[in-house]
């Protein structure tokens, strides 16, 4: 087994917990052979022991020698990779879940990479019917008693994502174990998906890769079902529906991990209309990707308006596929547009509205890229807290894992101030459970959500 041994000093934050090895942090690699001098090549994919300089046993990492993270540590010990290896890790990791989400009918992330002990791969589940079924269904809004009643128990699917080298070329038997630990729960998917068409598997020098690799997936898509809040029916009492189309769709299919945030907002909707029930309450839902912020306010609040804005012409045909579902079609305006345009437009107009949510992709997608990305995050928070009637909440969001939550706060003062305007949080919060969170790995804690209110 070869050894990646660390300059002087270097060894501190993987004691701490985190999971990479930098190329510039190497001091040496050996392997046995060639004593301790070094001179011993790295293979793409191969299994490699990281030691301090002082030769203290850091844990074993799948290497990639063309990378600038030259070694993902997997496990604390010299444990090797083989199928037994996968199948561990994917029962540990769905025994994290229990209790976080019902995977009976809830759609989950079951491994989130180094957080779960397995760097560079994602693996999303989303349990549901055939959207076609759902259609024929004559009760409106659909929920997920009566889909299960008609159609039978949810079938699911999932979504998988190969990120880094040393999982990429163990891609067959990652899906095997896969297929076999949820075939064990009776849960075996109908379909793989494969969404590895990230820009991070260019840099690891890996092809971008899509498309379906095992089973069926259902024409036209399929339909989840999300918790809803404070609903005015039965019916909604279990459940929004969701279409999502996994051949189509953006990363994995659908941003589970904003799950929890949507719901919150929704709560905080439905405050805003019990202390004014004179008037409809208008939402700003931008960057609203297939309408999972504004459908669940609309669902809470029967009289609530929701102008949504995305620049995808295909997100917003789902959005409208989702209101739709929802019964909320009525309710939802649709704006194709680049949301730095249509907000400095909707400023100069001086429109108003009580809620703002801005859930933008990552603008820095490494940290070289941070200053640039946090002119634009404070640049379009500034024109949407100018948006703000009094009292109106701002719901602000950021998945840039190289903007940390202090600079995210921080940027969020300097665009109220700019905007001459003064917020006062109420919430904050980040991704959902089934995301979790590695003590010591900062990148894990990637998703800020903050919830403002303006005066």
């Amino acid at each position: 087994m070869k050894r990646i041994i660390l300059k002087s000093g270097e060894e501190g934050r993987i004691w701490q917990g985190h999971p990479w090895v930098y190329d510039n942090e190497v001091d040496r690699i050996t392997d046995g052979k060639k004593g301790e001098q070094g001179g011993a090549v790295l293979e793409c994919g191969e299994c490699a022991d990281v030691e301090s300089s002082q030769k203290q046993y850091l844990g074993r990492a799948i290497v990639n020698p063309n990378s600038k993270i030259i070694a993902r540590i997997y496990s604390p010990s010299k444990e090797g990779i083989d199928s037994g290896f996968f199948k561990r890790r994917f029962r540990q990791a769905l025994q994290r879940r229990k209790g976080v989400r019902s995977l009976r009918r809830d759609s989950a992330r079951l491994v989130f990479a180094e957080a779960d002990f397995l760097p560079g791969l994602i693996v999303d589940r989303f349990a549901g019917w055939p959207l076609a079924d759902i259609e024929s269904l004559p009760e409106r809004p659909p929920c997920f008693e009566s889909a299960e009643a008609a159609l039978g128990p949810p079938r699911s699917w999932v979504s998988i994502q190969f990120l880094a080298w040393g999982m990429d070329c163990r891609r067959d038997m990652i899906i095997q174990a896969l297929e076999e630990v949820l075939g064990a729960m009776a849960d075996a998917p109908e379909g793989i998906v494969e969404k590895s068409g990230a820009r991070v598997r260019e840099l690891e020098g890996l092809p971008l890769r899509e498309g379906l690799i095992r089973g069926s997936f259902p024409a036209g898509g399929i339909v989840i079902f999300e918790q809803a809040q404070k609903p005015h029916s039965e019916a909604a009492a279990n459940g929004v529906p969701f279409a999502i189309d996994l051949l189509e769709s953006q990363k994995t299919g659908h941003f589970l991990d904003q799950r929890d945030n949507r719901l919150l907002a929704a709560v905080y909707a439905s405050m805003l209309r019990s202390e004014d029930q004179t008037q409809p309450l208008r939402v700003l839902d931008a960057c609203s990707y297939t309408g999972g912020f504004g459908i669940h306010i609309l669902r809470a609040d029967e009289q609530a308006l929701v102008t949504a804005v995305d620049v995808s012409a295909a997100a917003l045909e789902t959005l409208q596929k989702n209101a739709a579902l929802s019964g909320v079609e009525g309710r939802v305006t649709v704006i194709e547009a680049d949301i730095f345009d249509f907000l400095r437009g909707a400023a100069r107009k001086r429109e108003q509205f009580d809620m703002v949510i801005l859930d933008p992709p990552a603008f820095a997608k490494s940290r070289t890229a941070l200053n640039g990305a946090l002119r634009g995050y404070r640049d379009i928070n500034l024109q949407a807290i100018k948006l703000l009637r009094p009292g109106g909440i701002l719901v602000s969001c950021s998945c840039s894992q190289a903007l940390d939550e202090a600079r995210f706060r921080h940027m969020i003062a300097a665009a109220a101030a700019d905007a001459e305007r003064r917020l006062i949080q109420i919430d904050f919060r980040c991704q959902s459970q089934d995301h979790p969170v590695l003590a010591g790995y900062d990148e894990s804690l990637y998703l800020k959500c903050g919830f403002y209110r303006a005066l």
